[in-house]
């Protein structure tokens, strides 16, 4: 039996962009994706020892550890969009450093501007007035999930 060999010829755009194959593009949507919604489950199983009762969670330090967990998975499924658009999601300058969130934003904004919206109120909801102020609104924080949710669907795969 002969051994076929299949080559994937990977071009390159104008702008220097590698255009990249549906299977490559398929594995980074399933690695990021699977990724974003660990996040998020684990983020939700959180929000559930806050104890919500007439739309106030009981405790923000369960409501803060949910939203910080959230976001990051927010920024995973970014970073996974980025790489599927041939942008270099950014780098930590030192080991303790955060990601910039003005990066985000500003790529973001560049590719799709629904998204930035939904970027911004992630952030905002999420990051600042969960994680920074550990608000105990049920509705508001929600919110913050619904806006991480329709950023993931952005990366999710084909079924």
């Amino acid at each position: 039996m002969s051994e076929h060999k299949i080559f994937v010829l990977c071009l390159r755009h104008k702008s220097n962009q590698k255009i990249m194959s549906i299977q490559e593009q398929s594995q980074i949507r399933e690695k990021y994706y699977v990724e974003a919604m660990r996040y998020i489950d684990n983020a939700k199983e959180c929000l559930k020892k806050a104890k919500k009762e007439d739309g106030i969670y009981g405790d923000s330090k369960y409501v803060r550890m949910a939203c910080g967990t959230a976001y990051n998975g927010v920024l995973i499924a970014l970073d996974g969009f980025f790489t599927l658009k041939g942008i270099e999601p950014p780098v930590k300058k030192l080991k303790k450093s955060r990601k910039s969130i003005e990066y985000y934003l500003m790529n973001v904004g560049k590719l799709d501007g629904k998204l930035l919206d939904y970027v911004n109120m992630a952030y905002q909801i999420l990051h600042l007035y969960g994680y920074y102020d550990g608000i105990k609104d049920a509705r508001v924080v929600s919110a913050g999930f619904e806006h991480a949710g329709r950023i993931i669907d952005k990366i999710k795969p084909a079924c």
